[in-house]
């Protein structure tokens, strides 16, 4: 029979002697940083949390709930601004995906091999866009996502769309590769989906970031879609799209958004069986600052390879999907980039 590996038994010391308690329902002991906070990041402390949901409002690839151990780490005090992401590409001159033409090479690795090279017209740079419309099939994401060249980080919502005073608002139309590029720039990472979830709860265990009410004496304390969903907005948090970061109240560890206004990146791959495998694992090690499956694998769509995405965006409705919630978690194609689509990064302890 294996031996307990030395660095877990001294992480399991670490625990007994800082006196950090078990998350589930209670909140954690603070873990106190090791260092000065790094400009606009907040310390997320490390312990014991419950993960995962089995709620009414969680969906199958939620669950179950279980419980994982974290190391304490640094995280964005918000999500990557418009502001920010400028100073980046100022420096190194960096072009999103995008920005780029469509490489015909690489996507048609993804679609059926009968499908025939779109005209070289189609392969421009753009991204996909919110197009609301009244739909008679919810299941058809088409019907309200148009691909529309020329939108980017600097052109949100079509060519002729800027970021003029909006550079407090979160950068979108970021890809996975875009998010990984600013992360080495700037000496960070992007957060595991576990590290995400734990941040967000905010050492609580809850069906909402702040409770077990969506809207707790009719306050909106996210920015998400109300109305008739995808047709009828009604923005009665005060936003029909994105929100300037820091409009909503923080959490306990004082991060910002991380319900609602933009889905963000995490490092890890997508499997819809990721928490089953990870509750299931019978060495315990898997359950140590869990860093997601080897690979990507969606049964919706095998053949393209997807991260996973947390926190939801502007578009979440309970009409359509409620994923304004901790536990939420969504694949996401690793070369897209959406008009709802961000992400913050994290540093290690160490």
């Amino acid at each position: 029979m294996r031996s307990t590996p030395f660095y877990y038994k001294a992480f399991l010391l670490s625990l007994l002697i800082t006196g950090i308690s078990c998350a589930g329902k209670k909140e954690n002991k603070q873990e106190q940083p090791p260092t000065q906070a790094p400009a606009g990041m907040v310390w997320v402390p490390g312990g014991s949390y419950t993960v995962g949901s089995q709620d009414e409002h969680a969906n199958r690839s939620e669950g179950p709930a279980y419980e994982v151990k974290v190391s304490g780490f640094w995280m964005d005090e918000t999500e990557v601004t418009n502001a920010q992401f400028r100073k980046f590409v100022e420096a190194t001159g960096y072009k999103t995906v995008a920005e780029r033409p469509v490489d015909w090479e690489e996507l048609k690795k993804q679609v059926p091999p009968s499908t025939p090279k779109p005209a070289d017209s189609l392969l421009q740079p753009g991204s996909l866009i919110f197009h609301p419309s009244e739909v008679a099939n919810l299941y058809d994401l088409s019907q309200w996502w148009a691909w529309s060249i020329g939108s980017d980080w600097q052109h949100p919502y079509g060519p002729e769309s800027n970021i003029d005073g909006k550079d407090n608002h979160p950068v979108v139309h970021i890809a996975y590769e875009d998010a990984v590029a600013y992360a080495n720039w700037a000496g960070k990472r992007l957060p595991t989906e576990i590290e995400w979830e734990v941040a967000a709860r905010g050492g609580k265990h809850q069906s909402f970031q702040w409770g077990e009410e969506l809207t707790p004496e009719g306050k909106y304390l996210a920015n998400f879609f109300q109305g008739g969903f995808p047709y009828n907005n009604m923005p009665k948090d005060g936003f029909e799209k994105s929100a300037p970061v820091k409009s909503y109240p923080a959490n306990a560890y004082g991060l910002y958004d991380m319900i609602g206004n933009v889905w963000e990146w995490t490092s890890d791959w997508y499997r819809p069986d990721t928490h089953v495998r990870n509750s299931q694992a019978q060495n315990e090690k898997a359950r140590v600052n869990p860093v997601g499956p080897p690979r990507s694998y969606d049964p919706n769509d095998p053949m393209t390879p997807k991260r996973v995405t947390k926190g939801g965006s502007f578009l979440c409705s309970d009409q359509y999907c409620s994923n304004y919630r901790p536990s939420a978690r969504m694949a996401t194609a690793y070369d897209s980039g959406q008009e709802h689509l961000g992400f913050r990064l994290v540093r290690s302890a160490q």
